[in-house]
């Protein structure tokens, strides 16, 4: 179900793609780790209803992709699409799939299926390039690829698992494709402020830190968070405090939003200070539990929470001052 064509993909995405975006965990059941497909959708009628949250990630690292079967990333992307079409809160809600893999042939697969399904935008992170120095024409190549098999708008992603970043000069030769619009740009922030500068005419960019967040919209102009997990585990439907600020800083009152932004530090400090470094994803799902959402058991190669770490977490929950 094609939303737009390729030529128009650039001005959609600008129209469209703006605000919080949250980066979805993926909710599997206990015992045989199924995809949790009932909590899924409770989770993201929650973010979208009750949070204000503009738009999800579904798939990614986050969500543990890497675990999981082709058909069940088609799947996750079913439930996503099948939720924003029921606008939760009565409001738009927006979906980015997330179509990473080492194998073309499966990213180009998962594209094709988000796109056909209705999906508003994919994403597609820098692959690993074994033995490869001199990568920018391999990249910029990749990208052509995928972009001529789809009409859908393309986020790029690049961040430091690839085991390289992204020059902004080769991002910003890669957003002249029609149908690039986004990028999710896991850099040092002089990196991602020279590609704003460079072509934030045609290419949305975006980071993954909620605490440059702030910033990032009053000095560089952005309309856009893509996206990690805070907008749903620093926030409850009494306490929306990240929706707040950015809201504020949209408007223009850079102090208001400044007050609010930092008001939040306890939470962020709670959520930070006790997450083992093995177990992102193990923490956070805990966290979710913790605040009434559906968050569920990692699967291999991720590694269980202990019940000391548990402890941890709970006892810094508890005192961070969230309201719920």
């Amino acid at each position: 179900m094609k939303r737009y064509s390729r030529k128009d993909a650039k001005d959609h995405a600008r129209e469209h793609m703006k605000g919080i975006w949250a980066a979805a965990l993926t909710p599997f059941r206990p015992g045989d780790l199924a995809l949790d497909e009932e909590g899924f959708k409770a989770n993201l009628r929650h973010w979208a209803g009750e949070l204000g949250i503009d738009g999800v990630f579904v798939a990614g690292k986050q969500g543990e992709f890497f675990s999981m079967s082709v058909p069940e990333r088609k799947r996750s992307f079913e439930l996503a699409v099948e939720v924003a079409k029921e606008r939760p809160g009565g409001r738009d809600f927006g979906t980015i799939m997330s179509c990473s893999d080492q194998n073309l042939d499966t990213v180009i697969e998962l594209a094709q299926h988000a796109e056909a399904i209705g999906a508003d935008y994919i994403v597609v992170h820098a692959p690993v390039l074994h033995f490869v120095n001199d990568r920018d024409e391999t990249l910029f190549e990749y990208y052509h690829t995928i972009s001529e098999q789809v009409e859908i708008g393309i986020a790029l992603w690049s961040h430091p698992d690839s085991g390289y970043l992204m020059s902004p000069e080769l991002c910003a030769r890669i957003a002249e494709l029609p149908n690039v619009v986004a990028i999710k740009y896991s850099v040092p922030r002089e990196m991602y402020a020279r590609l704003t500068e460079i072509a934030g005419d045609r290419l949305i960019v975006s980071t993954a830190s909620e605490e440059e967040w702030l910033d990032n919209i009053l000095e560089l102009g952005w309309q856009l968070y893509l996206c990690s997990s805070p907008p749903y585990l620093l926030q409850t439907a009494k306490d929306r405090r990240m929706r707040e600020y950015t809201d504020l800083a949209f408007a223009g009152k850079a102090e208001e939003a400044r007050a609010v932004r930092d008001s939040l530090e306890p939470v962020r400090q709670a959520l930070k200070s006790t997450r083992p470094g093995g177990k992102p994803q193990a923490q956070q799902k805990y966290w979710q539990e913790l605040l009434g959402q559906v968050g569920g058991p990692v699967r291999r190669p991720m590694l269980p929470l202990t019940e000391a770490e548990k402890t941890a977490i709970r006892e810094a929950f508890d005192g961070c001052g969230l309201q719920r």
